[in-house]
């Protein structure tokens, strides 16, 4: 499953910077069409391409919850546009029920990115 999502980048609730993995969360008019789960992929954001891994979250009003880790970028990126692109689907979205376990599975999940 390919998908491009295009948005603007919102402020989130800061959870993925304050565990290390920071992520742009984004505001999109697309609607919720896209398979629950997280991916490989890229983003392209200021003209420059990233390797990203991508989270689609449940769906909140037909529109579903997209955020992604830049590798590499460290920037402020609130307000901007980015491009997302899944390549690969790694697994499926889950809830965790330990910072640890959580912060494992991240490590794992960007190591295939």
């Amino acid at each position: 499953m390919n998908y491009i999502i295009k948005g603007i980048v919102i402020i989130g609730d800061g959870y993925g910077r304050k565990i290390g993995f920071p992520t742009v969360n984004l505001e999109t008019e697309q609607e919720g069409i896209y398979a629950e789960g997280v991916y490989s992929g890229s983003a392209i954001l200021d003209g420059k391409k990233y390797k990203a891994g991508i989270v689609i979250g449940p769906k909140i009003e037909s529109k579903n919850k997209v955020e992604a880790h830049l590798i590499g970028y460290s920037g402020d990126a609130y307000g901007k546009e980015v491009t997302l692109e899944t390549k690969s689907f790694l697994r499926e979205y889950k809830k965790f029920y330990t910072e640890s376990e959580l912060i494992a599975q991240i490590k794992e999940d960007l190591k295939l990115c």
